[in-house]
């Protein structure tokens, strides 16, 4: 375990250094959070899901696998939405319903699962994070507008969301078998690392002011403890169900379907908190925290729980 440890550790340092540059860059160099997450949410975005939709090689277990975890993804956030209206009395409770249906399955969970995962699972695993994408840009996003819109004005900056529309292109090219040059692939293939870069610079940029913010420890206890418990063990109750009685899914697929439950919080919290001005402070500080909760949290669980 003490290896795995120092393993994921240095895996996860440079991702640190990109949390402080964030900080740097919007302290002495004026630049601005909400125009990073319209760049992620509205460009970058858009493209990864388009050229992951588009490669995966699909089978029905395998395309099955990102409608059930947007399924238990949505469940969760509005679940949490419904429990925490009376402890929460600002929107507070939208922010945590939406980290409590996502994980940094992206930024922190695809190098991940290329360090544990074989070369063919980890490619599964990045069409799986179009489940997060998936639920970020139409379930999640409308939880945390209906904290700072009406009903009507959140689902109308859901349906301008273009990461919906990538990936309906993405899986029509794929299935039709259309063809792309390799250098317009290998071009496509640059927007993962801008995404993960960017997406990390946004949590250390969305840290400004936090020498005048007080810690919501109900918040970060709750937030917590869906993220790093609740979560997890309904995802290892499922692989139980399923290996115990269905047997639909592969024992790869279960590795998968795990190491998208133990990541540490979404990174795309700070940036749909940004975009939408709902506590981006108080939404950096929690996913900071529990990114370095991960360092000792997801060896413990590989080790004693990975199927």
């Amino acid at each position: 375990m003490f290896e795995l440890t120092t393993t994921l550790g240095l895996k996860i340092l440079p991702l640190y250094i990109t949390i402080v540059l964030g900080y740097i860059m919007v302290n002495f160099f004026q630049a601005k959070r909400e125009s990073m997450a319209s760049l992620l949410i509205y460009i970058i975005g858009p493209v990864v899901v388009f050229i992951a939709s588009y490669k995966v090689q699909l089978n029905l277990a395998i395309a099955t696998l990102p409608i059930l975890l947007f399924a238990l993804s949505s469940f969760l956030a509005l679940i949490s939405l419904r429990f925490t209206k009376n402890i929460f009395q600002d929107n507070t409770k939208n922010i945590l319903a939406f980290s409590a249906g996502t994980g940094n399955t992206g930024y922190f969970g695809i190098p991940l699962a290329i360090m544990l995962l074989n070369e063919d699972l980890a490619n599964i695993y990045i069409f799986t994070v179009l489940a997060s994408l998936l639920y970020e840009s139409t379930v999640g996003f409308f939880v945390v507008a209906k904290g700072h819109y009406n009903i009507k004005q959140s689902l109308i900056k859901i349906v301008k969301l273009p990461s919906i529309y990538a990936l309906g292109l993405g899986l029509i090219c794929n299935i039709s078998k259309v063809e792309f040059s390799t250098d317009l692939l290998n071009y496509l293939d640059y927007f993962k690392g801008a995404y993960a870069i960017l997406g990390m610079m946004m949590i250390g940029m969305g840290l400004k002011g936090l020498a005048n913010f007080g810690i919501d420890k109900a918040f970060m206890g709750l937030a917590f403890s869906i993220k790093f418990i609740i979560y997890p063990f309904i995802v290892l109750f499922i692989i139980w169900i399923d290996s115990t009685y269905f047997m639909f899914f592969t024992s790869g697929l279960y590795k998968v379907m795990f190491i998208f439950a133990i990541v540490p919080m979404a990174g795309n919290t700070v940036a749909i908190a940004s975009l939408l001005n709902v506590h981006p402070e108080k939404a950096s500080l929690a996913v900071v925290l529990s990114t370095f909760i991960s360092i000792f949290t997801i060896p413990i669980m590989v080790v004693m729980f990975m199927p």
